[in-house]
């Protein structure tokens, strides 16, 4: 796997990704092909979205990706919870999904919310 030096949002929404199409080859063995085409389809956009805002032609631009990533986190969540609850995917493998979907949902209202305030003229506030 290629590393993108100082960018673990890259880097983390990759290696989840990876691990959703693993995940869903499994689904799809097991005959659930609705759940697993939902899972695999938002769960590979986060980063894919993230690949396009950090080809941002505008801090706007980059927000609006990262917006996009988000939303994508958010739903693919959802399908987790779903196959979670549905027995569709087993507790332990469903609460690691999860638990590395927060981290990225995290990192994206995170890095939103500093570019937002940079953007508006906020900057960085010191502690003063």
């Amino acid at each position: 796997m290629e590393s993108t030096k100082n960018n673990p949002l890259k880097d983390k929404s990759y290696a989840f990704a990876l691990e959703i199409i693993l995940i869903t080859k499994q689904m799809n063995v097991n005959r659930e092909f609705v759940l697993s085409k939902q899972l695999l389809k938002s769960g590979t956009s986060i980063g894919a979205n993230v690949e396009e805002a950090n080809q941002a032609e505008s801090k706007a631009d980059f927000i609006h990706k990262l917006s996009i990533s988000n939303k994508e986190a958010c739903e693919t969540n959802y399908w987790l919870r779903l196959s979670r609850d549905s027995k569709t995917l087993d507790k332990f493998q469903s609460e690691k999904l999860i638990s590395s979907c927060k981290e990225i949902e995290r990192l994206l209202t995170s890095i939103t919310h500093v570019t937002q305030n940079k953007k508006n003229g906020h900057g960085e506030q010191g502690a003063g």
